[in-house]
């Protein structure tokens, strides 16, 4: 047996319900993994909703985790029974157990915890794709970060200043500053009010290329305001709502800007793709370059609070469910 995190109906972090269910069984192409620690993610906060729709309900949220096979299907080769491995992009982790489809899952490095896995894979990756695929940045130049003390935004001030780049943070409170500023970020704003002016400022009235937002509705157009001509508005996420009302006007008054929703699923659809961005992810840990904070670990059965945490934007770096 099981125990899982189920949702029946959309809703608050009440209708996060613990069920013990069967274990699984692995089909031909799957492995079947134990959880050593899994990701909570604002994403998982969408499913729950309903603002991003499971297949069907019951549903199972969580996108990443990180533990060890314990079977394996009939097709599979390159993975072995006992072998520790981690994963992201797929729903349904929050789970003592779990089956995967073997080209989801990549081995893990000795010296790379279960823990730093699971708080790293699905934030790590999507900070690899937004610096590197999204929009490849060049050192020296000036970017733009929202919530640069959450779980994405730490690891892509401390990659961004690893490739030279210069971060300009934006954080809610003075605190959320010191953290930003020791993971990365040259300059940190608290609060968006005025933030176009702030950047000017900071920037000699250059502006910047790319803003990169987890936030959504509330900073939408206070970023867009922050762009440089031709500039690229990269939006992946929706903390404070989902964005709408969007014109081609918007972009062509503001200088021609470009607008951007990306979604780390796309762009590791393909293995190759995935191993590329994982192991990216991995080297830069291993080198030192990453340091991944683990700021919460809630247990499993707690995984509502872990909700309430997120969405009251009660937590800094990665938070951790632990099984």
């Amino acid at each position: 047996m099981s125990k899982a995190i189920r949702i029946h109906q959309y809703g608050g972090p009440e209708v996060l319900g613990l069920e013990e269910l069967p274990a699984p069984r692995p089909k031909p192409n799957e492995v079947v993994m134990r959880h050593d620690a899994i990701g909570a993610n604002f994403i998982d906060v969408y499913f729950r909703t309903g603002l991003y729709k499971f297949p069907a309900l019951p549903g199972t949220p969580g996108m990443e985790g990180a533990g060890v096979i314990e079977a394996i299907g009939s097709d599979v080769h390159d993975f072995h029974v006992g072998q520790r491995i981690a994963y992201a992009g797929v729903l349904g982790a929050y789970a003592q157990v779990r089956a995967l489809s073997a080209d989801r899952i990549v081995a893990l490095p000795d010296d790379v915890s279960s823990e730093v896995a699971a708080a790293s894979m699905l934030r790590g990756m999507t900070a690899y794709i937004l610096l590197h695929e999204v929009r490849p940045v060049q050192a020296a130049e000036t970017i733009l970060v929202h919530s640069a003390a959450g779980g994405v935004g730490l690891l892509l001030c401390q990659w961004a200043r690893h490739l030279g780049v210069r971060v300009i943070g934006v954080v809610s409170t003075p605190e959320k500053a010191d953290l930003a500023r020791a993971n990365g970020a040259t300059e940190v704003l608290v609060g968006t009010d005025d933030l176009s002016s702030h950047v000017r400022t900071l920037t000699g009235g250059a502006m910047v290329p790319v803003v990169y937002d987890a936030t959504g509705h509330d900073n939408f157009l206070g970023s867009l305001d922050c762009l440089a001509a031709r500039g690229l508005m990269v939006s992946y996420g929706n903390a404070s709502g989902e964005v709408t009302g969007v014109s081609s006007s918007m972009l062509a008054a503001r200088g021609s800007l470009y607008l951007t929703r990306p979604t780390l699923t796309t762009y590791i659809a393909q293995r190759a793709d995935l191993v590329k961005a994982s192991n990216a992810l991995f080297e830069v840990i291993r080198s030192g370059a990453l340091n991944v904070t683990i700021g919460h670990r809630f247990a499993l059965e707690d995984a509502a609070d872990a909700h309430r945490a997120l969405t009251e934007r009660r937590t800094t770096g990665s938070t951790i469910l632990v099984p």
